[in-house]
Protein backbone atom coordinates (compact mmCIF):
# COMPACT_ATOMS: atom_id res chain seq x y z
CA UNK A 1 0.00 0.00 0.00
CA UNK A 2 1.01 3.42 -0.77
CA UNK A 3 2.56 5.47 2.32
CA UNK A 4 2.21 9.28 2.93
CA UNK A 5 4.36 11.11 4.78
CA UNK A 6 3.77 14.83 6.34
CA UNK A 7 6.43 17.34 7.22
CA UNK A 8 6.99 18.50 10.58
CA UNK A 9 4.54 21.65 11.90
CA UNK A 10 6.13 24.67 13.54
CA UNK A 11 5.02 22.97 16.94
CA UNK A 12 7.15 20.36 16.01
CA UNK A 13 10.27 21.84 15.12
CA UNK A 14 10.03 24.15 18.46
CA UNK A 15 10.06 21.36 20.09
CA UNK A 16 13.36 19.25 18.50
CA UNK A 17 14.95 22.37 18.96
CA UNK A 18 14.54 22.51 22.61
CA UNK A 19 14.95 19.14 23.28
CA UNK A 20 17.93 18.64 20.82
CA UNK A 21 19.59 21.71 23.52
CA UNK A 22 18.35 19.79 26.42
CA UNK A 23 20.50 16.61 24.87
CA UNK A 24 17.98 14.44 24.07
CA UNK A 25 18.76 11.83 21.66
CA UNK A 26 16.91 11.35 17.89
CA UNK A 27 14.78 8.13 19.57
CA UNK A 28 13.48 9.77 22.46
CA UNK A 29 12.04 12.47 20.61
CA UNK A 30 11.10 10.27 17.80
CA UNK A 31 9.01 8.44 20.22
CA UNK A 32 7.32 11.60 22.09
CA UNK A 33 6.14 13.00 19.18
CA UNK A 34 4.75 10.09 17.46
CA UNK A 35 7.10 10.16 14.17
CA UNK A 36 9.67 7.38 13.04
CA UNK A 37 13.13 8.17 13.79
CA UNK A 38 13.89 8.31 10.19
CA UNK A 39 11.85 11.63 10.29
CA UNK A 40 14.01 12.82 13.14
CA UNK A 41 17.22 12.20 11.79
CA UNK A 42 16.72 13.76 8.15
CA UNK A 43 15.06 16.63 9.49
CA UNK A 44 18.31 17.22 11.44
CA UNK A 45 20.98 16.50 9.00
CA UNK A 46 18.75 18.58 5.78
CA UNK A 47 18.40 21.35 8.07
CA UNK A 48 21.66 21.61 10.36
CA UNK A 49 22.50 25.72 10.72
CA UNK A 50 26.24 25.62 10.58
CA UNK A 51 27.78 29.29 9.00
CA UNK A 52 31.45 29.97 8.89
CA UNK A 53 31.10 34.29 9.81
CA UNK A 54 29.13 32.93 12.86
CA UNK A 55 31.46 29.88 14.19
CA UNK A 56 29.10 29.67 17.61
CA UNK A 57 26.26 29.38 16.47
CA UNK A 58 25.75 26.03 15.77
CA UNK A 59 23.07 23.65 15.55
CA UNK A 60 19.16 22.99 14.97
CA UNK A 61 17.32 26.12 14.87
CA UNK A 62 13.36 25.96 14.07
CA UNK A 63 12.90 29.06 12.32
CA UNK A 64 15.74 28.22 10.09
CA UNK A 65 14.80 24.75 9.65
CA UNK A 66 11.31 26.22 8.43
CA UNK A 67 13.23 28.42 5.79
CA UNK A 68 15.27 25.92 4.56
CA UNK A 69 12.43 23.25 4.43
CA UNK A 70 10.46 25.93 2.21
CA UNK A 71 13.28 26.32 0.05
CA UNK A 72 13.49 22.73 -0.92
CA UNK A 73 9.42 22.71 -1.97
CA UNK A 74 9.89 25.57 -3.57
CA UNK A 75 13.13 23.59 -5.93
CA UNK A 76 10.90 20.93 -6.10
CA UNK A 77 7.74 22.49 -7.61
CA UNK A 78 5.95 19.77 -9.99
CA UNK A 79 6.66 21.88 -12.71
CA UNK A 80 9.94 22.24 -12.10
CA UNK A 81 10.75 18.66 -11.41
CA UNK A 82 9.01 17.60 -15.24
CA UNK A 83 10.40 19.21 -17.58
CA UNK A 84 8.73 17.40 -20.42
CA UNK A 85 5.39 18.88 -18.17
CA UNK A 86 6.40 22.03 -18.03
CA UNK A 87 7.44 22.72 -22.05
CA UNK A 88 3.61 21.08 -22.29
CA UNK A 89 2.58 23.85 -20.12
CA UNK A 90 4.47 26.39 -21.79
CA UNK A 91 3.74 25.63 -25.19
CA UNK A 92 -0.16 25.20 -24.81
CA UNK A 93 -0.05 28.77 -22.88
CA UNK A 94 1.68 30.34 -25.52
CA UNK A 95 -0.76 28.59 -28.07
CA UNK A 96 -3.83 30.37 -26.20
CA UNK A 97 -4.68 28.21 -23.89
CA UNK A 98 -5.87 29.38 -20.66
CA UNK A 99 -4.10 27.17 -17.75
CA UNK A 100 -8.35 25.85 -16.51
CA UNK A 101 -8.28 24.70 -20.05
CA UNK A 102 -4.81 23.15 -19.80
CA UNK A 103 -5.28 21.37 -16.53
CA UNK A 104 -8.97 20.33 -17.81
CA UNK A 105 -7.49 18.86 -21.14
CA UNK A 106 -4.81 16.82 -18.77
CA UNK A 107 -7.30 15.56 -16.71
CA UNK A 108 -9.97 14.67 -19.22
CA UNK A 109 -6.83 12.49 -21.14
CA UNK A 110 -5.53 10.86 -17.90
CA UNK A 111 -2.31 12.30 -18.45
CA UNK A 112 0.23 11.49 -15.59
CA UNK A 113 1.99 13.26 -14.55
CA UNK A 114 -0.73 16.41 -14.83
CA UNK A 115 -1.21 19.51 -12.82
CA UNK A 116 -3.90 21.60 -11.36
CA UNK A 117 -4.61 25.36 -12.72
CA UNK A 118 -3.61 26.83 -9.26
CA UNK A 119 -0.08 25.09 -10.33
CA UNK A 120 0.10 26.60 -13.31
CA UNK A 121 -1.37 30.28 -12.36
CA UNK A 122 1.62 29.83 -9.67
CA UNK A 123 4.19 28.62 -11.87
CA UNK A 124 3.65 31.73 -15.00
CA UNK A 125 3.85 34.62 -12.04
CA UNK A 126 7.06 32.45 -10.38
CA UNK A 127 10.59 33.37 -11.49
CA UNK A 128 10.86 30.60 -13.99
CA UNK A 129 7.78 31.37 -15.40
CA UNK A 130 8.52 35.37 -16.03
CA UNK A 131 11.51 34.28 -17.89
CA UNK A 132 9.59 32.93 -20.17
CA UNK A 133 7.02 36.33 -20.18
CA UNK A 134 4.11 33.31 -20.18
CA UNK A 135 2.07 36.10 -18.45
CA UNK A 136 1.29 37.99 -21.62
CA UNK A 137 -0.22 35.09 -23.25
CA UNK A 138 -2.99 35.10 -20.70
CA UNK A 139 -6.00 36.60 -21.39
CA UNK A 140 -5.55 39.88 -19.58
CA UNK A 141 -2.16 40.04 -19.74
CA UNK A 142 -1.31 40.71 -16.25
CA UNK A 143 2.39 41.38 -15.35
CA UNK A 144 1.62 40.83 -11.49
CA UNK A 145 -1.21 38.32 -10.27
CA UNK A 146 -3.35 39.95 -8.34
CA UNK A 147 -4.25 39.32 -4.75
CA UNK A 148 -7.20 36.74 -3.84
CA UNK A 149 -8.64 39.10 -1.52
CA UNK A 150 -8.93 41.78 -4.26
CA UNK A 151 -10.46 39.80 -6.93
CA UNK A 152 -14.16 39.95 -8.01
CA UNK A 153 -16.60 38.03 -5.68
CA UNK A 154 -18.65 35.55 -8.07
CA UNK A 155 -22.34 36.04 -8.21
CA UNK A 156 -24.04 33.64 -5.91
CA UNK A 157 -25.35 30.57 -7.15
CA UNK A 158 -27.91 29.91 -5.47
CA UNK A 159 -31.29 31.77 -5.98
CA UNK A 160 -32.45 33.52 -2.78
CA UNK A 161 -36.06 31.91 -3.50
CA UNK A 162 -34.31 28.41 -3.09
CA UNK A 163 -33.58 29.48 0.81
CA UNK A 164 -35.04 27.03 3.13
CA UNK A 165 -36.50 29.86 4.87
CA UNK A 166 -39.13 29.74 1.66
CA UNK A 167 -39.80 25.95 2.10
CA UNK A 168 -43.22 25.04 2.92
CA UNK A 169 -44.68 24.13 6.31
CA UNK A 170 -45.22 20.33 5.00
CA UNK A 171 -41.79 20.08 4.03
CA UNK A 172 -40.14 21.46 6.90
CA UNK A 173 -42.91 19.75 9.54
CA UNK A 174 -42.65 16.48 7.49
CA UNK A 175 -46.47 16.08 6.85
CA UNK A 176 -45.70 15.27 3.20
CA UNK A 177 -43.93 12.46 1.48
CA UNK A 178 -41.29 12.76 -0.75
CA UNK A 179 -39.15 14.97 0.34
CA UNK A 180 -35.57 14.24 0.33
CA UNK A 181 -32.18 15.48 1.47
CA UNK A 182 -28.59 14.61 0.07
CA UNK A 183 -25.69 15.21 1.13
CA UNK A 184 -21.97 13.64 0.03
CA UNK A 185 -20.27 11.63 2.38
CA UNK A 186 -16.05 12.41 2.08
CA UNK A 187 -13.34 10.12 2.98
CA UNK A 188 -9.31 11.03 3.25
CA UNK A 189 -7.76 13.02 0.75
CA UNK A 190 -5.12 10.35 0.29
CA UNK A 191 -7.68 8.52 -1.51
CA UNK A 192 -8.90 10.96 -4.29
CA UNK A 193 -11.58 12.86 -5.27
CA UNK A 194 -13.93 9.68 -4.63
CA UNK A 195 -16.66 9.53 -2.73
CA UNK A 196 -20.64 8.46 -1.87
CA UNK A 197 -23.91 11.02 -2.32
CA UNK A 198 -26.05 10.02 0.51
CA UNK A 199 -29.80 10.56 0.01
CA UNK A 200 -32.50 9.81 2.21
CA UNK A 201 -35.97 10.87 2.30
CA UNK A 202 -37.32 12.92 5.39
CA UNK A 203 -40.38 11.17 6.70
CA UNK A 204 -39.50 7.51 6.21
CA UNK A 205 -35.74 8.11 6.68
CA UNK A 206 -35.58 6.05 3.71
CA UNK A 207 -31.61 5.51 2.70
CA UNK A 208 -29.74 5.47 -0.76
CA UNK A 209 -26.07 5.22 -1.22
CA UNK A 210 -24.36 6.12 -4.57
CA UNK A 211 -20.31 5.55 -5.41
CA UNK A 212 -18.92 8.81 -7.04
CA UNK A 213 -15.91 9.27 -8.82
CA UNK A 214 -15.07 13.25 -8.34
CA UNK A 215 -17.25 16.32 -6.48
CA UNK A 216 -18.14 17.71 -9.99
CA UNK A 217 -21.27 18.80 -10.50
CA UNK A 218 -23.03 17.73 -13.33
CA UNK A 219 -22.45 14.04 -13.07
CA UNK A 220 -23.68 14.35 -9.45
CA UNK A 221 -26.88 15.75 -10.41
CA UNK A 222 -27.07 13.28 -13.68
CA UNK A 223 -26.54 10.15 -10.61
CA UNK A 224 -29.74 11.77 -8.50
CA UNK A 225 -31.79 12.39 -11.80
CA UNK A 226 -31.11 8.50 -12.62
CA UNK A 227 -32.00 7.49 -9.23
CA UNK A 228 -35.06 10.11 -8.59
CA UNK A 229 -36.37 9.83 -11.30
CA UNK A 230 -37.30 6.10 -11.53
CA UNK A 231 -39.69 6.80 -8.55
CA UNK A 232 -43.40 8.07 -9.11
CA UNK A 233 -43.76 12.06 -8.64
CA UNK A 234 -45.10 11.96 -5.23
CA UNK A 235 -41.80 10.25 -3.76
CA UNK A 236 -39.22 12.71 -5.78
CA UNK A 237 -41.06 16.49 -4.96
CA UNK A 238 -38.08 18.04 -3.38
CA UNK A 239 -34.83 17.80 -1.93
CA UNK A 240 -32.35 19.48 -0.06
CA UNK A 241 -28.59 20.48 -0.20
CA UNK A 242 -26.03 22.48 1.37
CA UNK A 243 -24.24 25.31 -0.34
CA UNK A 244 -21.10 23.36 -1.29
CA UNK A 245 -20.11 23.83 -5.24
CA UNK A 246 -20.86 19.89 -5.69
CA UNK A 247 -24.93 21.17 -5.81
CA UNK A 248 -24.73 24.17 -8.62
CA UNK A 249 -26.05 22.32 -11.40
CA UNK A 250 -29.38 22.26 -9.17
CA UNK A 251 -31.19 23.73 -12.42
CA UNK A 252 -30.01 20.35 -14.51
CA UNK A 253 -32.30 18.49 -11.53
CA UNK A 254 -35.20 20.21 -11.65
CA UNK A 255 -35.56 20.14 -15.27
CA UNK A 256 -34.79 16.56 -15.78
CA UNK A 257 -36.48 15.07 -12.56
CA UNK A 258 -38.72 18.00 -11.58
CA UNK A 259 -37.45 17.86 -8.18
CA UNK A 260 -37.96 21.52 -6.13
CA UNK A 261 -34.20 22.28 -4.85
CA UNK A 262 -33.71 23.91 -1.33
CA UNK A 263 -30.85 25.18 0.20
CA UNK A 264 -29.41 25.55 3.41
CA UNK A 265 -28.11 28.69 5.11
CA UNK A 266 -24.23 29.48 4.54
CA UNK A 267 -22.47 27.29 6.67
CA UNK A 268 -25.48 25.78 8.61
CA UNK A 269 -25.66 21.87 7.89
CA UNK A 270 -27.40 21.19 10.80
CA UNK A 271 -30.22 22.57 8.78
CA UNK A 272 -30.61 18.99 7.43
CA UNK A 273 -30.19 16.88 10.50
CA UNK A 274 -31.60 14.39 8.61
CA UNK A 275 -28.63 12.72 6.25
CA UNK A 276 -26.12 14.06 8.66
CA UNK A 277 -27.68 12.12 11.23
CA UNK A 278 -27.95 9.31 8.59
CA UNK A 279 -24.24 9.59 7.88
CA UNK A 280 -23.02 9.38 11.13
CA UNK A 281 -24.94 5.96 10.96
CA UNK A 282 -23.16 4.76 8.21
CA UNK A 283 -19.68 5.81 9.74
CA UNK A 284 -19.69 2.21 11.30
CA UNK A 285 -19.11 0.68 8.36
CA UNK A 286 -17.29 3.58 6.19
CA UNK A 287 -14.96 5.41 8.30
CA UNK A 288 -13.03 7.83 6.93
CA UNK A 289 -9.91 5.51 6.66
CA UNK A 290 -11.49 3.45 4.23
CA UNK A 291 -10.84 3.55 0.54
CA UNK A 292 -13.83 4.47 -1.33
CA UNK A 293 -12.40 2.75 -4.37
CA UNK A 294 -12.39 -0.76 -2.64
CA UNK A 295 -16.66 -0.24 -1.61
CA UNK A 296 -18.10 -2.63 -3.96
CA UNK A 297 -21.89 -1.68 -5.51
CA UNK A 298 -22.79 -4.99 -3.04
CA UNK A 299 -21.19 -3.72 -0.24
CA UNK A 300 -23.17 -0.19 -0.90
CA UNK A 301 -26.44 -1.83 -1.06
CA UNK A 302 -25.81 -3.74 2.13
CA UNK A 303 -25.01 -1.35 3.76
CA UNK A 304 -28.43 0.29 2.57
CA UNK A 305 -30.68 -2.58 3.45
CA UNK A 306 -29.12 -2.92 6.79
CA UNK A 307 -29.90 1.06 7.85
CA UNK A 308 -33.68 0.68 5.94
CA UNK A 309 -34.31 -2.48 7.80
CA UNK A 310 -33.41 -1.56 11.22
CA UNK A 311 -36.22 -0.40 13.60
CA UNK A 312 -36.58 3.77 14.32
CA UNK A 313 -38.30 5.10 17.41
CA UNK A 314 -39.31 7.69 15.71
CA UNK A 315 -41.12 5.49 13.18
CA UNK A 316 -42.53 3.63 15.75
CA UNK A 317 -40.17 0.97 15.69
CA UNK A 318 -41.35 0.47 11.94
CA UNK A 319 -37.97 0.08 9.55
CA UNK A 320 -37.72 3.12 7.02
CA UNK A 321 -37.97 0.11 4.38
CA UNK A 322 -42.06 -0.45 5.85
CA UNK A 323 -42.76 3.15 6.03
CA UNK A 324 -41.14 3.98 2.33
CA UNK A 325 -43.26 0.62 0.85
CA UNK A 326 -46.36 2.16 2.60
CA UNK A 327 -46.31 5.84 1.17
CA UNK A 328 -45.42 4.70 -2.07
CA UNK A 329 -48.61 2.80 -2.37
CA UNK A 330 -50.68 4.61 -0.75
CA UNK A 331 -53.19 6.47 -3.17
CA UNK A 332 -54.03 9.34 -0.72
CA UNK A 333 -50.39 10.35 -0.35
Amino acid sequence: MKRTYSQLNDEERRKLELWRQAKVSPDVIAERLGRHRSTIYRELKRNHFRDEAMPKVVGYFWMVAKMKATLRRAKERKLIRHAELQGQVIDRIKAGWTPEQIAGRMRLEGAKPRVCQETIYRFVYSKEGMQHDLWWYLPEHRRKRRPRRARKRQAPKFCPENSILFRPDDVAHRRQFGHWEADLVLFRQKFGPHNLISLVERISRFTVLLPNADRRTRPIMAKLVAVLGSLPFKARRSITFDRGSEFIDWPHLQAHAGVQAWFCDPRSPWQKGTVENTNRRMRRWLPRDMDPTSISGAQLKAICDRLNATPRKCLGWRTPAEVFREKVLDRRA
